[in-house]
């Protein structure tokens, strides 16, 4: 093997991985020169030739961002582990320990309902659940929780469209489990509560159970007997009962302060002929309700701690008295608060209700606050990171403002968005009065020192954007990385009119003395038409420009800047156009 094939395998290897590495850190995007830099460390004999392999290092790169951040992962975790385990002591120093939580023992559970795509606020024990099981070495179990195929009906796609928000949040789970594909286990544990004494079957109608127990007096078939209690519940199964006609119900306290504690229902019957459910159809007609359901799989699951909503904390003390008939102990639980996003709906009634009113493409419409909404109009996973990092556990209610949730994302995106020249309004502008050619270097990055270079001639063509124009057209202006021109007059080019930009100096110093304003501009030829979105409330603007052609070279989901523009996400990417989302400035 020649010295330069064995140079070039050596760069390769340690490129590779150390792009995949950096590309995880920084919302898939790789850093060129972070490569470089980990290069010249690890392989010091290459130090005096780095320019010369510039350009194979920067292909590397190049092909590790071109793929997903989900796929960056996968890599990642299959050959460098150890990089994403340094996250187990970043958590120890944010998040507040866990009570009686045990290395290697703990295990939290996700349990969301398929009826929606997750938003922001579901983020929240998403994240949580899983970043205490990275910090105690444990384990996270996914659960769909989906045992109401009438009033919280799942939507097929969602099962899928939940796994994938989750993995674009960073959160990987041990074990997945679908309720409604458990009903057997369910049944089985009923018979032995019914056994134990602690539930029964309740055969009045429900307006009568309700004044009864408003009262605090117990259902006339609370007292029979675990026998009897049996042969009704295999009626149920049997489908000798409909609708309403007979529940289940797990004994509790009938002096309990809250209605809702007192004898709640466990079992109901749905008819599934007119409400199927999208996974068993119609096989099951007697339902557990979310209390029974969860309650029971977390024993059955060993979860150790229970980290949700404080909307639930009266969901805990009903599950608690099923925990005392079956002898069973009850998970740590820790209830933290509501997760709000100002001026964004993140209810799923009303966000539903508001997508078949206006017409909104469902869960990805950047409008909307679900992940998928806030991910397409540019919002990167660690702003979302950073944002559950700072609320944490907290019991108390946390209202974010956009203009948060921004200057946060801003940060993160900042050092990897690559800058882009684009005009609104195009105003066609003809150069003149140059001698001899001129190098516009137009920065990719501020921080970096890549430019893209323009070779400009006399009379070449350039298109500026109306409101620019109209505020430089009777004084010197700077064309940004190019040379300082004064618009003088009028000609016509190949049958349409064009203004005349006349070459003044070379020199910024220049611009600056006379306080000339610098405006962006893209060249005949080096540019493709955009449509940019631009989410305004419940609005959705559409906005064409022209950017520079190399944006082609980016892919769909590169968050990139527009000078003096702002923030925006690449939608979809073609040869000739591009589709942009506006993030923010």
């Amino acid at each position: 093997m020649s010295i330069e094939k064995s140079m070039l395998e050596k760069i390769r290897e340690v490129a590779y991985k150390h792009a995949l590495i950096n590309a995880v850190k920084h919302s898939g995007r790789a850093d060129l020169k972070a490569v470089v830099s980990k290069i010249a460390a690890e392989i010091p004999e290459a130090r005096k030739n780095l320019r010369e392999y510039m350009e194979y290092i920067k292909s590397i790169v190049e092909e590790v961002n071109k793929l997903t951040l989900e796929e960056q992962l996968k890599i990642v975790s299959s050959n460098w582990p150890e990089v994403l385990e340094e996250k187990t002591q970043e958590f120890k120093k944010e998040l507040p320990p866990l009570p009686n939580a045990i290395e290697g023992n703990v295990v939290t559970r996700l349990a969301p309902n398929p009826d929606f795509s997750l938003h922001l606020g579901n983020a929240r024990p998403a994240l949580l659940n899983y970043w205490y099981a990275v910090m105690y070495k444990g384990k996270m179990i996914l659960r769909f929780e989906d045992t109401d195929p009438r009033l919280k009906a799942p939507y097929p796609d969602t099962y899928i469209a939940i796994k994938r928000d989750l993995e674009w949040l960073g959160v990987s789970w041990s074990e997945e489990y679908i309720q409604s594909l458990r009903l057997p286990i369910f049944y089985d544990i009923a018979r032995k509560l019914i056994e134990k004494g602690g539930a029964y079957v309740d055969l009045c109608s429900d307006k009568a159970f309700k004044s009864l127990r408003n009262k605090g007096k117990p259902c006339p078939h609370r007292d029979r007997s675990p026998a009897e209690n049996l042969e009704e519940f295999d009626k149920m199964l049997e489908g000798k009962y409909g609708e309403g006609e007979a529940v289940v119900r797990v004994k509790t306290d009938l002096q309990h302060p809250d209605l809702s504690v007192r004898d709640w229902v466990a079992f109901r019957i749905i008819d599934t002929s007119k409400t199927p459910h999208p996974v068993t159809g119609e096989k099951y007609i007697v339902w557990p309700t979310y209390n029974f359901a969860a309650a029971v799989d977390d024993h059955l699951m060993g979860v150790t701690h229970i980290l949700r909503a404080k909307e639930h904390v009266t969901n805990t003390i009903k599950q608690r008295y099923l925990y005392d008939h079956m002898g069973w102990k009850y998970p740590e639980t820790i209830h933290f608060g509501r997760l709000s996003l100002e001026g964004v709906i993140l209810s799923k009634s009303k966000t539903k209700k508001l997508i078949a009113e206006r017409g909104l493409e469902s869960y990805a419409d950047p409008r909307l606050g679900t992940i998928q909404g806030l991910r397409r109009r540019g919002i990167v996973r660690e702003a979302v990171w950073r944002i559950i990092k700072d609320v944490g556990i907290k019991g108390i209610d946390a209202k974010i403002s956009l203009a948060n949730l921004y200057a946060i994302n801003r940060v993160i995106v900042d050092p990897i968005a690559n800058r882009y020249m684009a005009v609104k309004s195009p105003v066609p502008v003809v150069i003149r009065g140059l001698r001899d050619e001129v190098k516009a270097l137009i920065p990719i990055h501020p921080s970096r020192r890549e430019t893209y270079t323009y070779t400009i001639t006399d009379g070449a063509r350039i298109y500026l954007s109306r409101e620019d124009f109209n505020m430089v057209k009777n004084s010197v202006f700077r064309l940004l990385g190019m040379a300082n021109f004064e618009i003088k007059g009028i000609e016509e080019v190949n049958g349409i009119l064009h203004y005349i930009a006349v070459f003044h100096s070379l020199e910024h110093d220049v611009a600056k003395k006379l306080n000339a304003p610098i405006i962006q501009w893209v060249i005949e030829g080096e540019y493709v038409k955009s449509t940019m979105l631009k989410p305004i409330g419940l609005d959705l603007l559409e906005e064409e420009l022209l950017v520079e052609k190399r944006i082609v070279s980016e892919r769909v989901d590169s968050i990139i800047q527009l000078y003096r523009i702002g923030f925006a996400r690449i939608d979809e990417l073609r040869e000739d156009s591009v589709v942009l989302v506006f993030a923010h400035e």
